[in-house]
């Protein structure tokens, strides 16, 4: 997963990438700078709740910045310092949805054995 998301992580004043699945849980997360201590102890689903019919949203802080956009099988969350550019994280992110949107089809359990003729 960490390939997935390196051209995101290599746009210039990124932080970090986390990756949630749609129930909130921590798939992945990566940071170039330290991890903030407190990013795995958010409620995360009810954030994500709260963002029920936003694809993508810009939050922004004092001292950082954080997109959020949501895939077919999750979130992703950019952690970001004030001088990253949004279009080029918006741009990679737009990249990967097709990649997400294929591991969503992809057939579980036995579906992947049996096929509907």
């Amino acid at each position: 997963m960490k390939d997935l998301f390196k051209d995101i992580l290599d746009v210039q004043d990124v932080e970090g990438v986390v990756f949630f699945s749609l129930d909130g849980k921590l798939v992945f997360s990566e940071f170039i700078s330290i991890l903030p201590e407190k990013i795995e102890h958010i409620d995360w689903l009810s954030f994500f709740h709260s963002l029920d019919t936003i694809r993508e949203v810009e939050l922004v802080f004092e001292n950082s910045r954080f997109y959020v956009r949501r895939t077919g099988t999750g979130y992703i969350l950019v952690v970001m310092g004030k001088s990253a550019l949004i279009e080029m994280v918006r741009l990679n992110c737009n990249v990967l949805l097709p990649a997400f949107e294929a591991a969503k089809k992809k057939p579980k359990g036995l579906g992947r054995i049996f096929k509907k003729t």
